[in-house]
């Protein structure tokens, strides 16, 4: 019997490949030679990328523990593994405590925490070779800012849930890792970086003297997601331009 070819190229999962980072991400991994499959809510928004990358669009709802074991187990089906994983879904609300009512707490929870949460999920399950998976928490999940509470929290459960999968599946070299940016310049962000008063405090936070750019953050993922960081796993890299760790000068 003659054993198919192995395929070296290594494949990748993006969840919110639509969103500014996520986009990112794939058109980097596919430039250096990786096969991607994009995920997201709406379809049409993915198509012309997946296009573009030569890539396999796929319609997901990423806080939806079902689907996102579809997405995997698609991807598997087309490629017969998959070597990494990123999630970048997630979402801002800058309230106060007092002043965020329950759907909106639940909708960030919902949308940054158990979407994570259902990635490691799905990649505890059909990740069977080991890989690697990454997570975008905050920088405001490891600095206290002001009216950030509802997603710090969110966000802070992402790290726990790194550090916790990170030693769950280490023995079957699945590495859990991630990013923790500060404000980036994505149509996310665009209510803050469309007003100038507001963009102006936001880059006075970052010691850097800038905010962050989506290739800042996506260079980071792809680099955790390469087989060559092998040795690496229950780490939070922070891509802040320093925000959360130095105080810049008066």
């Amino acid at each position: 019997m003659t054993l198919p070819d192995f395929d070296p190229t290594p494949v990748y999962v993006v969840l919110g490949a639509s969103g500014g980072i996520g986009s990112a991400l794939i058109r980097r991994l596919a430039r250096a030679g990786g096969r991607v499959v994009l995920a997201a809510r709406h379809l049409e928004r993915l198509q012309p990328l997946a296009e573009e990358v030569n890539g396999h669009a796929l319609s997901v709802d990423a806080t939806s523990f079902e689907q996102v074991e579809q997405c995997l187990a698609r991807a598997v089906e087309l490629h017969g593994r998959v070597d990494g994983v990123a999630c970048c879904v997630g979402s801002i609300l800058l309230k106060a405590a007092h002043q965020t009512s329950f759907d909106e707490f639940s909708a960030t929870v919902t949308t940054n925490l158990t979407s994570a949460f259902a990635t490691v999920r799905a990649a505890g399950k059909l990740m069977t070779q080991g890989g690697s998976v990454v997570l975008c928490s905050s920088a405001a999940a490891r600095i206290g800012l002001a009216n950030h509470e509802a997603i710090a929290a969110a966000k802070a459960g992402i790290i726990g849930l790194v550090l916790s999968a990170a030693a769950t599946y280490a023995p079957r070299n699945l590495r859990f890792n991630a990013v923790a940016p500060g404000l980036v310049r994505t149509p996310l962000a665009a209510r803050i970086t469309s007003s100038e008063s507001a963009l102006k405090a936001s880059t006075a936070m970052h010691p850097l003297g800038r905010i962050g750019e989506p290739g800042d953050v996506a260079s980071a993922i792809e680099w955790l997601l390469h087989p060559c960081q092998n040795w690496i796993t229950g780490q939070v890299l922070g891509v802040d331009g320093g925000l959360a760790e130095i105080k810049s000068r008066p």
